[in-house]
């Protein structure tokens, strides 16, 4: 493969990762917008973030199926075509439960590029290039925070939220010209995977059977609410507690999204003399150091504006460098049917993570402490579940297929 064809490749694959989180955070700007225009409360206009989120997870499963069943280009033509659609209704759209809806079917038709992107990341490089591959992407998903708020907040301001919509429908006509055009033909349609529900349920399990298959992807996802536990206590956390204003939250936002990209990209470094096992349970270490370091000073109510930056920053630096890894590893044993595991990582993924976001919305209100200690132990599981899923895990699957290589513990 040239370098620019590889250059070519990780673009559109980018550009396909980039369109879920730019549909989550473009809008959030014109809440207060929206709400006007559709004589409703901003809390109701927050619903359709959550319909969103709940579109993602029905996403997930739906495409794994269709991606190994039909290749990988068609479903993902489909799903683009439908989030097109529905960014269009956004613009035109009269009340707010049409808008939830329509936001839902959104994010059901994103989730074919997101999907489709991780299962052809699989097909397309060596698992032993699929970390540095997904740290490369790991780089497009850590900037969308950092610019989706800001370019939306500017559109807002100058053009109203309608044209947030117009751009999102723009991004998804982009992606779905490029994919189609730019990406080559990764996987043939498979007939003998079937579409009825009992064969897919039985492909789902055969697939969570897998012992290197539900020990990376536990514990990726368990660490990796660690993020959602900060992302969704982040506004009480500096706003509420600490007392600084929108927009300095929204540079801290953007900062803290920096130590997570910078953390994927030194993966890749690290990688040219450590194995992803190795990698994952070094930055788990590190981070039930750091998480706990943070929880101690949080208990004893040691914790200023200043400090708080630096634990965050390093405990989502060791979230940069564990993601890609755990992700590599968890896709390595699957060939045939890695859409259906990919779809699975996902959803698992999500789930714990939403599971996180709400037990932040009950505990924390006036305090750190509950947001810090959700960090600290899902961290610690994670590395529980990394330690007792490793023994029933003979030999680690780093590639599969005609080229499969093995090694052991």
């Amino acid at each position: 493969m040239t370098k620019a064809k590889y250059f070519q490749l990780i673009l559109i694959l980018g550009s396909m990762t980039a369109l879920g989180p730019f549909s989550i955070d473009m809008y959030l700007p014109g809440f207060s917008g929206i709400a006007q225009d559709l004589n409703t409360t901003v809390t109701n206009v927050s619903m359709s973030l959550s319909s969103y989120f709940i579109g993602i997870s029905f996403g997930q499963l739906l495409y794994g199926p269709l991606l190994d069943r039909f290749g990988r280009k068609k479903p993902l033509f489909i799903g683009l075509l439908v989030y097109i659609l529905a960014s269009l209704a956004c613009v035109f759209v009269a009340d707010i439960n049409t808008f939830i809806g329509l936001r839902f079917i959104q994010a059901v038709g994103s989730c074919a590029a997101t999907v489709a992107s991780v299962a052809m990341v699989r097909d397309l490089f060596p698992v032993k290039e699929i970390p540095n591959v997904l740290s490369k992407l790991m780089l497009v998903l850590g900037l969308s925070p950092m610019l989706a708020p800001t370019i939306g907040g500017y559109v807002t301001s100058y053009y109203g939220w309608h044209v947030v919509f117009l751009i999102l429908m723009g991004m998804g006509i982009f992606v779905l010209i490029t994919s189609q055009m730019g990406l080559p033909i990764t996987r043939k349609p498979d007939t003998t995977i079937s579409l009825r529900p009992r064969p897919i349920i039985k492909n789902f399990i055969s697939i969570i059977k897998v012992p290197q298959f539900y020990t990376y992807a536990l514990t990726g996802a368990i660490s990796f609410s660690g993020l959602f536990t900060y992302v969704a206590a982040s506004p009480i956390l500096f706003m509420t507690i600490l007392k600084v204003d929108a927009q300095i939250y929204g540079w801290i936002f953007a900062f803290m999204s920096v130590s997570f990209i910078g953390a994927s990209q030194l993966n890749s470094l690290f990688l040219r003399r450590f194995s992803s096992e190795q990698m994952i349970f070094a930055s788990l270490i590190t981070q039930i150091i750091f998480s706990s370091i943070f929880l101690i000073l949080a208990i004893n109510d040691s914790l200023d504006l200043y400090t708080t930056i630096i634990m965050l920053f390093l405990f989502l630096g060791c979230l940069g460098i564990s993601n890609p890894n755990t992700a590599a590893l968890t896709l390595a044993p699957f060939s045939k049917n890695a859409g259906s595991a990919s779809a699975l990582m996902g959803a698992t993924q999500l789930g714990l993570g939403a599971f996180a976001s709400f037990a932040v919305g009950i505990f924390v209100k006036n305090s750190m402490v509950p947001m810090v200690a959700i960090m600290t132990c899902t961290t610690i599981i994670a590395f529980i579940i990394l330690n007792i899923g490793k023994r029933k895990i003979k030999k680690t699957i780093l590639n599969s297929g005609d080229d499969e290589i093995m090694m052991g513990h």
